[in-house]
């Protein structure tokens, strides 16, 4: 692993790389890197910091936001469009341009939370090459400003290394982004690539690898299958979670969603308010023996997408802290819709005692804020006796936990749930669509049969 100084030298040694570099806000860190370890004038045509608003409209024009994908985007077109306009006749056949930019809010006197950033480049692979682009939102974590705008100067060395010489490797290129940090400085929740150096690269996979390698915690796929910020999606906004593996998406899912939202939007603080809904699947959700398979992971997002769903990937195996990352974005009221069984899972005691406080801490992080959880009922698979929030039976010495809870609507049973979507299970289906029996078709939407059957998922037509 190359450290911050030899991957800035050896860009600035090598005579086919050049380009320009702007920044917005927390200094000139990236940059300075380049002029740090020699040999700057090989690399660098050059540097600009329009810190000013006014000035920064007259270069790239004006911007809702500063701190933004737009306003980076302008930054990335008007740089690289000087770089070339005046450079390409006189060097353009021997040279591959690029231009990185970024704008940051770092901590200040005035700014002590929300402390994020856009950063992008914008470059040939080749000389002559036509453009690509890979831009990646960070979050910074460090305490004061000087040690954010370390971590913002080596991550950029990261970025722009990354870039130009790990295009064609998307493992690679994700690794080497954490370079000299660690997800206690840095969190990049984003990454969009574009372009000839990226070919063949799915956006989707690279926030999945985000989440696996550690570069977050988790990533969000938007309803038109696009790589968003979170916080683009889910700032202020009320939000209705679904955990699943989604392995198929079942008309029972599809009803427990519907009935839980039908009761969410009738809260006071939610009515006439957009509530975005969320289809999670974790790291473990996905994994498949022992490991997770990529086309079995795109397989499931092009369902979803096929139902304009929007995705969000986690490593979070626990509730409480999947309601800790929501209520980062929103103080809005949070539900979380699960199936009686996941429910019962919750009260096992087994899973929390690396907690202090055991399973009352579990449940007083996770209930904390205004968060609700709707549970689904299930026939009894012996008795075909209905089990719902109301007769659920956990541990007699948590009973008073569990009533406490149902009594202060923490825990609220699903009401007018379609009684015939009961008697769906996943693990049915999977079992006909893999012997041929073409009932499944009934039991999952007509969207997900197509894409089953067009794609020969999960043992279809084997």
């Amino acid at each position: 692993m190359a450290d911050t100084h030899q991957k800035a030298l050896e860009i600035n040694l090598d005579p086919e790389k050049y380009g320009v570099f702007a920044e917005i806000g927390a200094g000139q860190e990236v940059a300075r890197w380049f002029f740090r370890v020699g040999g700057a004038a090989g690399t660098i045509a050059k540097t600009i910091s329009a810190y000013d608003m006014t000035f920064s409209d007259v270069i790239y024009g004006p911007s809702q936001r500063y701190v933004s994908e737009e306003r980076l985007c302008q930054m990335l077109l008007h740089e690289y469009g000087l770089l070339e306009e005046r450079l390409a006749g006189k060097r353009g056949s021997r040279t591959a341009f690029f231009a990185f930019a970024d704008t940051v809010a770092a901590r200040s006197f005035s700014r002590i939370e929300d402390t994020h950033g856009w950063m992008g480049i914008r470059f040939q692979h080749a000389p002559g090459s036509q453009c690509s682009q890979a831009i990646i939102h960070v979050r910074m974590l460090d305490h004061d400003s000087v040690t954010q705008q370390e971590a913002l100067g080596i991550l950029g060395v990261n970025l722009i290394y990354a870039s130009l010489f790990l295009h064609s490797d998307r493992d690679a290129f994700i690794s080497s982004l954490l370079d000299g940090l660690s997800l206690e400085r840095v969190e990049v929740d984003m990454i969009e690539l574009a372009g000839p150096a990226f070919s063949g690269i799915d956006n989707r996979l690279m926030s999945l690898s985000l989440v696996q390698k550690g570069l977050t915690h988790a990533a969000l796929i938007s309803s038109s299958g696009e790589v968003v910020q979170p916080a683009a999606i889910l700032y202020k906004k009320p939000i209705m979670v679904v955990r699943g593996s989604f392995r198929p998406l079942t008309l029972q899912m599809l009803d427990m969603v519907d009935r839980a939202m039908a009761q969410f939007v009738q809260e006071p603080e939610i009515e006439g308010k957009e509530v975005i809904v969320l289809w999670e699947m974790t790291l473990q959700n996905l994994m498949q023996g022992g490991e997770i398979s990529h086309e079995d992971f795109l397989a499931r997002a092009d369902m979803l997408g096929a139902l304009g769903k929007t995705v969000l990937i986690s490593n979070y195996d626990r509730y409480f802290r999947l309601a800790e990352y929501l209520f980062g974005f929103t103080r809005e009221p949070i539900g979380l819709a699960m199936g009686v069984p996941t429910l019962k899972e919750l009260f096992k005691e087994q899973y929390y005692q690396d907690l202090p406080g055991k399973i009352l801490e579990s449940f007083g992080r996770l209930f904390e804020t205004n968060l609700r959880i709707y549970a689904y009922p299930q026939r009894d698979a012996v008795t075909d006796a209905l089990i719902d929030a109301d007769n659920l039976r956990v541990s007699p010495h948590l009973n008073h936990l569990y009533a406490y809870l149902r009594e202060n609507r923490f825990i609220e049973p699903i009401r007018g749930y379609n009684e015939k979507c009961l008697s769906i299970y996943r693990g049915e289906i999977l079992d006909k669509l893999q012997s041929g029996d073409d009932t499944w078709e009934l039991m999952v939407p007509p969207e997900v049969a197509k894409v089953i059957k067009e794609r020969g998922l999960w043992g279809y037509g084997e």
